[in-house]
């Protein structure tokens, strides 16, 4: 009997100022993230966004139901730096559209963080 591994790793994740009213709760933070996930073979590739209750300059309060993902690429294979450059590419167009699907927006120019890659 083997042990199946999945792999989820945040490719891309950042922080990002925002202004979003989500379930009558004020959310002024945004955290934008590219998640590849790999399991039995097949790679898959999510852009996600989490907005989350935020008072400007220390306090974070982690929300997990103001989330909306897409799924951008599955297909049978591994990761690719190749192909994850050209995910990122495409990353904010994505996220925007995701934050305007809850009545959103993210404030790229309000960097909360610094971007982490992996």
């Amino acid at each position: 009997m083997f042990n199946v591994i999945i792999m989820t790793l945040n490719v891309y994740k950042q922080y990002f100022g925002a202004q979003c009213t989500y379930l009558g709760v004020e959310r002024h933070g945004a955290e934008v993230m590219l998640i590849s996930d790999s399991d039995h073979g097949t790679i898959k590739y999510e852009v996600a966004v989490s907005f989350f209750p935020h008072n400007y300059p220390s306090d974070f309060a982690v929300s997990y139901d103001a989330y909306v993902s897409r799924v951008i690429y599955q297909a049978p294979g591994r990761r690719s730096k190749k192909r994850e450059a050209a995910f990122l590419a495409q990353l904010r167009p994505i996220a925007e559209e995701l934050a305007q699907s809850i009545g959103a927006t993210i404030q790229w120019e309000l960097p909360l963080s610094d971007a982490e890659r992996h």
